[in-house]
């Protein structure tokens, strides 16, 4: 699964690789974990990419309670087209979330070590995401949130953890959200280099922040 993950580069930089042009400041921020804001590209009602915050736990359209999406960070890629709560969005609400790295948990003995994750390159890069619109019945409350591809990991992420995020860059953040039927059969495959070194257990508190919770201790290289 993907439950933390990091996005620091400039936003309005990093959305420009993606075809937005012109982008709202987004914070950087260390230690992102589920139910809080996330940056993602979508396509608006004009078909124009846009930058957009999000809440991570994606909400489906017709459910009663908004708190269902606590437990909807992530959605598997070799079941994401056929499950209820997911199969609308994945048909006409795609969306990339961006980011600098991800955090992975690695047991050794007795204890499990987080380990940050990014591309070999150092280059910020975007994870493959579905969102949703939810109202409340009563005409309340409006969410707009998203939900995390994920799929088997690759040889270089089996050495941390059996699952992994789907990584774009440009080329396949567009094929993503052009809404390619047969994308996530090959996502891990095609995934760009990683590198990977563990980090403090500071960021096993999702309050903690700062740029100190990604130090390397030790590299891991593909």
């Amino acid at each position: 699964m993907c439950g933390r993950f990091a996005f620091y580069s400039p936003s309005e930089a990093t959305a420009a690789l993606f075809g937005v042009n012109g982008a709202l400041a987004v914070e950087p921020r260390y230690n992102i974990a589920p139910t809080q804001f996330v940056a993602a590209i979508r396509d608006n009602d004009e078909k124009q990419r846009e930058l957009v915050m999000l809440r991570w736990g994606l909400v489906p359209f017709w459910a009663k309670d908004p708190a269902v999406g606590n437990r909807m960070i992530n959605a598997r890629a070799e079941t994401v087209a056929e499950k209820p709560s997911y199969r609308a969005a994945f048909r006409h609400r795609r969306c990339v979330v961006l980011a600098d790295g991800f955090y992975e948990w690695h047991r050794e003995g007795d204890v499990k070590i987080p380990h940050f994750i990014s591309l070999a390159s150092g280059e910020p890069f975007a994870l493959a995401a579905l969102w949703e619109n939810w109202n409340d019945k009563d005409g309340g409350e409006s969410l707009q949130t998203t939900t995390l591809i994920t799929t088997a990991a690759n040889d270089f992420m089996q050495a941390l953890h059996h699952r992994m995020p789907v990584i774009l860059q440009s080329e396949s953040a567009d094929e993503w959200m052009s809404g390619s039927s047969d994308f996530l059969t090959s996502a891990a495959e095609r995934s760009p280099a990683l590198r990977a070194w563990p980090v403090s257990r500071r960021v096993n508190n999702a309050r903690n922040q700062g740029e100190d919770l990604i130090d390397a201790d030790g590299e891991i290289t593909q």
